[in-house]
């Protein structure tokens, strides 16, 4: 018996094995022609993509021959947008068209409906730059592509991909000789580089993918686009941590091949060395602010007549008006920025709410006080932005004291920033933050939030004297202005001219100056 079932036993191994090797020659009879497969796709993608950059190397020494000289060309989808972003296109095209007469400029842009003659127009008006010389406008057709209201899951690959053939589509329809994005679209400086073959420089105003948004979403905290589902299962999440780790690790892939990294903060710049890693490369060039349109404004702006007086007179002026009568009849308290999500308009609502609320109905009070809400609208979502902002302030009993101010030229912006008392910023971790920089130039007081750009680079102590005041919370953000408003004018005068001397270093000329020593390596070799 025993006998028996030892054979059985040992018949069942032989069979178990047998199964074995003719499962190891099925699946190495797959496996083989797979590999071959896989390798001749590769060889013919290899071909394909030398093909393509021989075809493209041609097409651009046919330009070369025709123009006579390199071209430079920036990517910048939303030229016509007129954010900080584009002010740093305009600056840094008008930077390069003084330094290098003998090179032609091209912008790649996505916009429809406008004209290149409109967009420049646009630029004069909202920002008051004019070329001096002529630049060529390339309209893309698929600017959809990198919105992220196309894609609602997977926005980043979406977005990255989008981009990707954008890029694609602006590389065929002119090839460069070096490629400037001026956008923060990463993924399409591989293609111009080994496609292309041109040099290239980028811009970034803000990562892509930023550590920050990896704790955050490790930390399940649904302040990010995190679907509220995503943010409260384990599981989601742990996939999600996955997914930005390796869009991450692409993000990286595709920022270094960059051959000049320009960062605008010092924010910005920790993010990109942690990803991009390639710190000889890179360096802070900060945008640039028109600090020097709202310098002409004096300071003084309680009393129009004496604006030759020297700062001493200035001073004395002040308190002889303090002591004749009091302080000024209206407060305005004034926000500068595009009405996107981000910037967070819900909050300064809010906090003006609350401060009504501290300040009550007496003189001084309510009716002495009103909020300004100036910015841009992209969209039709920006749009419903400020419909649903408007409803909020009804629903909180201040519509009376806020106003909302679209799209407005540069002239009226100054003029109400210069009329300000307070200028308020609630974005959380502002990569930069061009409006902060513009309060202060202006001479208002600067309220903004506690953290990115306005905290490690603007609002910081100028020679030892406080320049504005940093918030994070509605209560924080009604108490500082509580505080601003009743500062006695001189302590107030004593603020705002530190925040005015500060703001020098971020003026246009110190943004060409960088901008131009970061790019000039590139530069020299074009020339060529």
């Amino acid at each position: 018996m025993a006998g028996h079932d030892h054979h059985h036993h040992h018949h069942h191994n032989n069979n178990l094995s047998l199964c074995f090797c003719d499962l190891m020659r099925l699946l190495w009879s797959l496996v083989v022609p797979c590999v071959y497969l896989s390798l001749l796709l590769t060889l013919l993608l290899l071909l394909l993509l030398l093909g393509l950059r021989m075809w493209l190397q041609g097409q651009r020494k046919a330009r070369r021959a025709q123009d006579g000289g390199p071209a430079v060309a920036f990517f910048h989808p939303y030229c016509n947008a007129g954010g900080g972003g584009e002010r740093v296109l305009w600056c840094s095209l008008r930077a390069l068209m003084h330094r290098y007469p003998g090179v032609s400029f091209v912008v790649y842009t996505g916009d429809q409906g406008v004209t290149g003659e409109q967009i420049l127009e646009g630029a004069r008006q909202r920002f008051n730059i004019i070329l001096p010389q002529p630049v060529t406008f390339i309209f893309l057709n698929h600017r959809m592509l990198v919105e992220a209201s196309s894609y609602p899951h997977f926005t980043l690959l979406g977005q990255s991909a989008g981009s990707m053939y954008l890029g694609w589509e602006a590389l065929t329809a002119f090839v460069p000789d070096l490629y400037v994005d001026s956008m923060g679209y990463a993924f399409t400086l591989p293609i111009f580089r080994y496609l292309g073959g041109c040099k290239v420089a980028s811009y970034v105003h803000y990562p892509t993918v930023s550590t920050d948004m990896l704790s955050v979403v490790r930390e399940r905290n649904p302040r990010f686009n995190n679907a509220d589902f995503i943010s409260r299962n384990p599981v989601l999440s742990a996939v999600k941590v996955v997914y930005y780790c390796c869009f991450a690790l692409l993000y990286g892939l595709a920022g270094s091949c960059s051959d000049v990294i320009m960062v605008n903060s010092t924010w910005t710049l920790g993010h990109i060395l942690a990803l991009w890693r390639s710190p000889s490369r890179t360096s802070i060039v900060y945008p640039p602010c028109d600090v020097r349109a709202f310098l002409d404004v004096p300071l003084d702006d309680e009393d129009e007549e004496e604006v030759e007086e020297g700062w001493e007179e200035l001073g004395r002026e002040l308190r002889g008006e303090e002591e004749a009568g009091g302080d000024r009849k209206c407060h305005s308290v004034v926000s500068v920025g595009q009405f996107r999500p981000e910037k967070d308009h819900r909050l300064q609502i809010r906090a003006f709410r609350k401060l009504l609320d501290r300040k009550g109905d007496g003189p001084g009070g309510r009716e002495s006080l009103r909020l300004v809400l100036i910015g841009g609208c992209r969209n039709q979502e920006d749009e419903e932005r400020v419909l649903m902002l408007r409803g909020l302030c009804q629903e909180l009993a201040v519509e009376d004291r806020v106003d909302f101010k679209l799209n407005v030229p540069f002239e009226q912006l100054k003029r109400e920033l210069v009329d300000a008392t307070i200028g308020l910023h609630t974005m959380w971790n502002e990569h930069f933050g061009i409006g902060v920089v513009e309060c202060m130039a202006a001479g208002t007081i600067v309220l903004a939030h506690k953290s990115g750009g306005p905290k490690l680079d603007i609002v910081v102590p100028y020679e030892g004297g406080q320049t504005g005041f940093l918030a994070d919370t509605e209560d924080g953000y009604a108490a500082a202005m509580e505080t601003i408003l009743t500062l006695s004018p001189t302590a107030r005068l004593e603020i705002r001219r530190n925040a005015r001397r500060s703001v020098e270093r971020f003026s246009d000329q110190e943004f060409e100056a960088c901008f131009l020593a970061a790019t000039e390596s590139l530069m020299s070799q074009l020339e060529r």
